[in-house]
């Protein structure tokens, strides 16, 4: 899942409620990228719709704009969720035709290209051409439609050497799963030192991100929750903000590692002992210095 491209897409209007739903689909299964490539059965099944109506909904984000497909044969389609490109207006507009939908003429009987007889109202061949002069939307079928009719249900396998888009989106998965236990840990010490919730945004995400690539997978969600932690002065006043942890995170890590809190106070204190050490080296050297001389004469 990409927080990003799913906090992109939760605030945008103008959407049915089938729209939205397959959109937020998406995005729950795509990279930070916004790439995905669901079949279509998962998505019904997650959204408890029929595969159809998945496919509408589809064609729609595809027409304002939140959508492009590169379809395959025997495989899934792959998809980016692109919600930088919605074209509001054109999704309100044809959110205002579906719902005025104007009633055919008095006596008018099955849609335009419907079986019926020859020179029956609504059977004729050009029936399609006078509904469009009566206002209705003519509806133009997406290039390729067909293709999707026989997509699997199940999802996507790439043999060996086919493609290397498999080893990208399994790295990003793994990825994406550090972040979010990195994010839970962080929260849930957050929130046990502070008392309340931590703001999550983009730039959060991103030190998130970041942390998880420096300290790794394992460790990023355990150096997150020891964080809260450290009394550092510096630290205790930005309110333990991920990047502080972020801005030394190696430090922090060796910190937790060691089971060592480096404060200003034990940071003095080490240099002090280190000076000590150093004057009394000094001062060990000269009696040797002066036992040799008193020999020598």
């Amino acid at each position: 899942m990409s927080t990003i491209i799913m906090s992109q897409c939760w605030p945008l209007q103008s959407l049915s409620v089938t729209q939205k739903a397959v959109l937020i689909s998406l995005a729950d299964q795509a990279n930070d990228d916004g790439v995905c490539w669901p079949a279509i059965g998962t998505i019904a099944k997650r959204c408890c719709m029929s595969a159809r109506a998945v496919r509408s909904a589809m064609d729609h984000l595809e027409v304002v704009g939140l959508l492009s497909r590169e379809r395959r044969f025997n495989s899934s389609n792959v998809y980016a969720v692109t919600p930088g490109k919605f074209n509001a207006a054109v999704s309100a507009t044809k959110g205002k035709r579906k719902a005025a939908k104007p009633c055919g003429a008095p006596g008018a009987g099955a849609a335009p290209h419907a079986g019926g007889a020859p020179g029956a109202v609504g059977g004729a061949p050009d029936a399609g051409g006078e509904a469009a002069g009566a206002g209705l939307e003519v509806r133009p079928v997406p290039p390729n439609r067909h293709i999707t009719l026989i997509e699997p249900s199940g999802e996507p396998s790439f043999p060996a050497g086919l493609s290397a888009a498999p080893p990208k989106v399994d790295t990003e998965t793994e990825l994406q799963a550090a972040c979010r236990a990195t994010w839970a840990a962080y929260a849930l010490a957050y929130r046990d030192r502070h008392g309340a919730t931590p703001v999550r945004n983009a730039k959060v995400n991103a030190n998130v991100k970041q942390i998880v690539q420096r300290l790794g997978r394992v460790e990023a969600p355990q150096v997150a929750g020891w964080f809260l932690s450290v009394n550092e002065r510096y630290v205790v006043q930005n309110m333990h903000d991920l990047g502080t942890l972020l801005a030394k995170c190696e430090a922090y890590r060796t910190q937790w590692a060691t089971g060592r809190q480096m404060t200003q106070t034990s940071a003095m204190q080490q240099d002090q002992t280190q000076g000590n050490a150093g004057t009394a080296d000094a001062a060990k050297a000269m009696l040797r210095q002066l036992k040799g001389q008193t020999h020598a004469h």
